[in-house]
């Protein structure tokens, strides 16, 4: 009995909840998430329209959610961001292509490797997670890009990101990014 109360208690949680941001820090962030989600998309939908490249996928959302709106979280610092997509789509485009037969151990060896590979290299960001989710399960367009999807749309997506985030939130009297680089 004495396992179970340990490890139930472990759920009670120790703190409060944070306090709510500033409504400049959500502007900022609005601001930001807006013109890095819209400079991805334009590329997607007017520069690449007529290419079978992809460069919108949903875990750029939630990179929007950290480069933004959490900028001093170590999760979004350029180095977690740029590494932790193009080390996460080369394992999640690795399982696909080994596993497909498989697609539900497929999907489960890219997320758990793609975390363990972002924790051992220090690169961690969570979105990592999703892009190499949708690298298995993603559309025919996105498997036959094969490698070149750590590329194009994670790389380049998420260095496209990047370049608006150190841009929007240094405008802002009480914000610095990043924290640091490498």
């Amino acid at each position: 009995m004495g396992f179970w109360k340990v490890y139930f208690s472990k759920m009670k949680g120790v703190t409060q909840a944070p306090p709510r941001a500033a409504w400049s820090e959500i502007v900022w962030s609005w601001i930001g998430a807006f013109l890095g989600i819209a400079a991805v998309a334009f590329t997607h939908y007017r520069i690449l329209s007529g290419t079978d490249l992809v460069m919108v996928i949903g875990s750029f959302g939630a990179s929007a959610v950290l480069i933004y709106g959490a900028i001093q979280s170590p999760l979004a610092q350029p180095r977690n961001l740029i590494g932790g997509h193009i080390l996460s789509a080369i394992i999640g485009v690795t399982c696909y292509k080994v596993f497909h037969g498989e697609m539900w151990l497929a999907a489960a060896l890219a997320v758990s490797t793609a975390i363990a590979a972002m924790h051992a290299t220090r690169t961690l960001h969570p979105p990592g997670g999703a892009t190499a989710l949708i690298a298995v399960i993603g559309s025919e367009k996105v498997h036959r890009l094969g490698y070149l999807y750590a590329l194009i749309p994670a790389g380049l997506g998420a260095l496209i990101m990047l370049v608006v985030a150190v841009l929007v939130n240094n405008l802002a009297p009480r914000r610095r990014y990043p924290e640091y680089w490498f």
